[in-house]
């Protein structure tokens, strides 16, 4: 398989030991951008067959945890012959500096993007300093 091929390739998460699945699904890591912009970092998580009824998003502390549940297909009257695309669920988790805005992030899902905008805080954010006449 080639390198690009390689990259493609969904990501199965590593559980902890100490962690209890309640769900009998295989957890993958979903590929994530990061763009900063001047006043947010935004956050593009590719999940698959996720909606919006489909997505968790806790805060707790600095950690941000993104999970997502992908329920399949069903077309009325056909039974699936084959499957190539295998279903599982999503689970991430970010470590938030104090850069970020916590009371302001927003998300929205759309075509299985989870997009996360994440504003920074006050005292990050650039700002010009007006020099005087000394």
């Amino acid at each position: 398989m080639s390198e690009k091929g390689t990259s493609l390739k969904k990501r199965e998460e590593q559980s902890p030991a100490d962690t209890e699945r309640t769900r009998e699904r295989r957890t993958y890591v979903p590929a994530t951008d990061i763009h900063e912009r001047e006043d947010a970092l935004v956050l593009l998580v590719d999940m698959p067959g996720v909606d919006e009824k489909n997505v968790d998003i806790e805060l707790e502390g600095g950690t941000l945890t993104i999970s997502g549940r992908a329920e399949p297909d069903t077309v009325e009257g056909f039974r699936r012959a084959l499957a190539e695309y295998e279903l599982g669920d999503y689970q991430r988790n970010f470590q938030l500096s104090d850069e970020v805005n916590r009371d302001g992030i927003e998300a929205s899902v759309r075509d299985g993007v989870l997009t996360l905008v994440l504003p920074k805080s006050e005292k990050t954010k650039p700002r010009q300093i007006e020099v005087k006449r000394g």
